[in-house]
């Protein structure tokens, strides 16, 4: 089965993309990965990719969509795979279709941008283990201090909430026509996120059939 996964930042997407590769034991296909293989192994669109890289420049849908091609026919692909990070944009899907990349299955996780925004700004991490909490789902026992060692819990940059914001935004804007593009094609399947991944885990084996 060929899958792509969507959804926006925080929506659950990566979780479940990766149980769904542990179940059907196909690849998760990530592109800044196979990016980053196929220009230390010198191929083809990996030197292509290199020399935009090298010049500061944004690497080209149609380089980006010939290296995920030259991923797809590797051994490990022949049963399926899913896409991580690519298509981000209706002109990468419709590079992707034009390559002759067969998807089967596009799986939409909908989250509402106000559950996001609570659900990445309320993270918190250990600056000194790495312990990872939530105001809100695993608080720690004493406001802003690690159970396990005592250090100061932080948030990350990217949990920021203007900074989800703008992810969130950049989202609507590039990546949310492909829902539509796919929905067209009939391959779509909308998902909705749950609060327990276990439970959205349920709904995406039932929308795939597996």
């Amino acid at each position: 089965m060929n899958l792509i996964f969507l959804g926006a930042p925080g929506a659950g997407k990566g979780t479940q993309a990766e149980k769904v590769c542990d179940l059907l034991k196909i690849p998760a296909i990530s592109t800044g990965n196979i990016l980053r293989e196929a220009v230390k192994n010198g191929t083809e669109m990996g030197q292509k990719a290199k020399s935009y890289m090298d010049a500061g420049n944004l690497v080209p849908d149609e380089v980006i969509i010939g290296i995920v091609k030259e991923r797809l026919a590797q051994s490990d692909c022949e049963n399926g795979f899913v896409l991580d990070g690519v298509p981000r944009t209706v002109a990468q899907a419709e590079a992707l279709d034009e390559a002759g990349v067969r998807i089967d299955r596009v799986v939409n996780i909908q989250v509402e941008d106000d559950a996001i925004v609570r659900r990445m700004s309320g993270r918190r991490v250990c600056g000194d283990c790495g312990a990872s909490y939530h105001t809100d789902y695993k608080p720690s026992k004493i406001d802003g201090v690690c159970d396990k060692c005592g250090g100061k819990l932080v948030i990350r940059k990217d949990d920021q909430e203007s900074i989800v914001k703008d992810r969130l935004q950049v989202y609507h804007d590039l990546t949310e026509p492909l829902i539509a593009y796919y929905e067209k094609k009939g391959v779509l399947k909308t998902v909705i996120g749950q609060e327990r991944v276990e439970d959205t885990s349920e709904l995406v084996r039932r929308a795939l059939g597996v």
